[in-house]
């Protein structure tokens, strides 16, 4: 268990970071569409963080040990595909950790569904 809750603090101290994060890519961006991907993104991840994290604690216990990540500028799309892709590949590797039970991986599933559709975003609609 002790390694699970490891895991499970480090993707949840990973899409916290990345609620910041792409506030501060949302409020650098000179394109609309960027702008308003980016905005999506924060306003509903952190909803699913919040719920992740109630049900992981309502069966194993209050987690601790939240690190936090450093901010970078916004360069440009690439720089943010390419960041949505690394925490797209995180979060994959991090779930395969936290153990099996369904809702949870149900829920890591509507995180990681909104990853990509920032991603496709990001890429696609310009």
């Amino acid at each position: 268990l002790t390694n699970m809750n490891e895991q499970f603090v480090k993707l949840l101290s990973i899409l916290l970071s990345s609620n910041t994060q792409a506030q501060v890519f949302h409020r650098q961006t000179k394109s609309f569409s960027e702008h308003k991907t980016l905005g999506e993104y924060y306003d509903e991840i952190i909803e699913l963080v919040d719920s992740l994290t109630e049900s992981y604690q309502g069966k194993y216990g209050i987690v601790i040990g939240y690190v936090a990540f450093p901010l970078i500028s916004y360069k440009d799309n690439a720089a943010t595909v390419a960041y949505f892709t690394d925490l797209c590949a995180q979060v994959t590797e991090l779930r395969k950790s936290i153990g099996q039970d369904s809702y949870i991986q149900n829920q890591i599933d509507s995180i990681e569904e909104l990853l990509y559709q920032t991603k496709y975003k990001l890429v696609n609609l310009k």
